[in-house]
């Protein structure tokens, strides 16, 4: 069985992504990794190449910065990433830059690529998810977290990235997937205030929010407050974040027994917690029994 990895990757140093954390998390799994690297103004190359494996393939590419709705270009870009992999790898596994797979779920993920190899009607892996927001000692637990989404998919390139690059699709139609018990670690919402505020104007412009980007540029930090639910990470994190982790130089603490909710969304925050079930959720995937 042939495993390839496969991410895109822009400024990851001006916007403080964890991609080679991503990257690491990635190679034990992976006979190759694939990284297509956009037209950068920083040092994104020389990030990635620092790493020093050989398993990594980079390709460059140039962002079409027309595509501003929706996110569309986010797809294009993971596509671009999706066709370097070769045609005899099996499974291929996606991660954004900031996401890492913890190294505990690498068995369980090996054995389900193994269960379903030769199972035609499976045509990826779902992922539950940890979304840590302002530190890494809180994660969301509301509905604006998605709670899964598709990371391993087929090595069939009648697949591509949907939307804005969150999930895939084959031929237009929802992928049939079967979910596993693994989480992707995701810390797009762990960032010095500071530098969170510069990655997200220079993301939403992907979403031609204008005036939305003006508002938060009036800033000089992101103010992490104006959530409205969440936990305490009680896990441990990959391996390969506690460096990061070590670096942490900013202080977010939060009262987990504060929510801001409607009232209905009080009711489908209860029902979820009491039952497991999140009513009303959208699913770009079928799940597979």
């Amino acid at each position: 069985m042939r495993i390839a990895g496969f991410l895109f990757i822009r400024n990851a140093i001006t916007y403080s992504y964890p991609v080679k954390q991503a990257l690491l998390s990635l190679l034990p799994l992976c006979d190759e990794v694939f990284v297509s690297i956009g037209n950068s103004e920083d040092d994104t190359i020389g990030l990635i190449q620092s790493i020093g494996s050989p398993k990594i393939r980079i390709s460059h590419s140039v962002w079409d910065d027309s595509l501003r709705e929706g996110g569309k270009v986010l797809a294009v870009e993971t596509d671009k990433a999706f066709h370097q992999v070769p045609d005899y790898v099996d499974w291929c596994i996606y991660l954004q830059g900031d996401e890492v797979i913890h190294e505990n779920d690498y068995p369980i993920i090996r054995q389900n690529m193994e269960r379903y190899k030769d199972d035609e009607q499976v045509d990826g892996l779902l992922f539950h998810y940890h979304h840590f927001y302002g530190s890494y000692d809180y994660t969301g637990d509301s509905r604006r977290w998605y709670r899964h989404e598709i990371r391993v998919i087929r090595n069939d390139k009648q697949i591509h990235s949907y939307r804005d690059a969150q999930g895939f699709r084959k031929n237009g139609r929802k992928l049939r997937v079967k979910l596993i018990d693994a989480h992707i670690f995701h810390y797009g919402w762990v960032r010095d205030p500071s530098a969170q505020v510069n990655k997200h104007l220079a993301f939403e412009k992907l979403y031609n929010l204008d005036g939305w980007a003006r508002q938060v540029a009036a800033n000089e930090s992101f103010d992490y407050s104006g959530i409205d639910s969440l936990q305490k990470f009680n896990g441990t994190h990959p391996s390969v974040m506690q460096e990061l982790i070590a670096q942490k130089n900013w202080h977010f603490s939060a009262d987990i027994s504060r929510k801001r909710f409607t009232l209905k969304g009080w009711l489908l925050y209860w029902i979820e917690k009491y039952t497991g079930k999140r009513l009303f959720e959208y699913r770009n995937y079928h799940i597979l029994p």
